[in-house]
């Protein structure tokens, strides 16, 4: 390969037949199922970045099946995002950890937007007649047990897409140097595209998080489930945006010290 056939090729890894395509991705029939808890303020203060700020102490639990991605295929995934306040004080949402079955979604998650996505095995599914069960393995461990009574209430349809295609979503990309520094540390913003809801629905829920060395779902703790949606849409998940670099001020500070 010459520097420019590399320049203009290369994208991501590895080079000659990347794990993933190119963005933007495009879901049908991704189906949510958010149960959302209170937990304790300090753990959220413990892992929320600045500049972003807690905007309460509410968690929202994720399990999400998604059937039909463009180039991911197939897969399913689950973990915790946390209600936010960015500097704008738009209310937003901070995803904190994410653990799923295939590949491509955990290399491009990560490698593009910065996604804490993990291998793992999560499963979302009707149980019986009239339970919607999300559940999460780490290996052989049981570590999230969520369900939800089967689209009991309908919820306004409008009301959904506006949450899922108006909220600002941020990430905390962060990306090793070869000398095991970090090249990229930066707040990544995202929106999600193209929404349409294609049903929407809540009901009584109840969610068990278990404890885990590398997969700590239940540092944040549940100390009461407030509310549980089952969501059914189609969308885009957009190319995103750095909203702020850890990494500029202290280059700045050191620019302007050896001047």
């Amino acid at each position: 390969m010459t520097e420019d056939e590399i320049r203009k090729n290369a994208y991501a890894m590895p080079v000659h037949s990347p794990a993933y395509p190119r963005p933007p991705f495009r879901f049908i029939n991704r189906e949510y199922l958010i149960i959302s808890y209170e937990t304790d303020i300090d753990a959220l203060r413990a892992v929320v970045p600045e500049p972003l700020e807690v905007d309460s102490g509410l968690v929202h639990y994720e399990f999400i099946r998604m059937p039909d991605s463009s180039g991911f295929g197939d897969y399913t995934e689950s973990g915790q995002v946390i209600s936010v306040i960015d500097e704008e004080g738009r209310k937003a949402s901070y995803t904190h950890a994410m653990y799923l079955d295939d590949e491509g979604p955990i290399a491009g998650g990560r490698e593009i937007w910065g996604f804490p996505k993990k291998l793992a095995s999560p499963r979302l599914s009707v149980d019986g007649k009239d339970t919607l069960l999300g559940t999460l393995d780490y290996g052989t461990q049981r570590i999230a047990t969520g369900t939800m009574g089967y689209k009991f209430r309908p919820l306004d349809i409008e009301t959904e897409r506006r949450k899922l295609a108006d909220t600002p979503n941020y990430l905390l990309k962060v990306l090793p140097h070869v000398d095991g520094s970090a090249r990229v540390c930066e707040l990544v913003r995202f929106f999600l595209r193209d929404v349409t809801v294609l049903g929407a629905w809540e009901g009584p829920a109840a969610l068990e998080l278990h404890a885990h060395a590398l997969a700590p779902v239940a540092a944040l703790p549940v100390r009461k489930v407030v509310g549980a949606r089952h969501v059914v849409a189609n969308l885009t998940l957009d190319v995103g945006e750095v909203a702020y670099d850890y990494l500029a001020p202290a280059e700045a500070l050191k620019l302007a010290v050896n001047q």
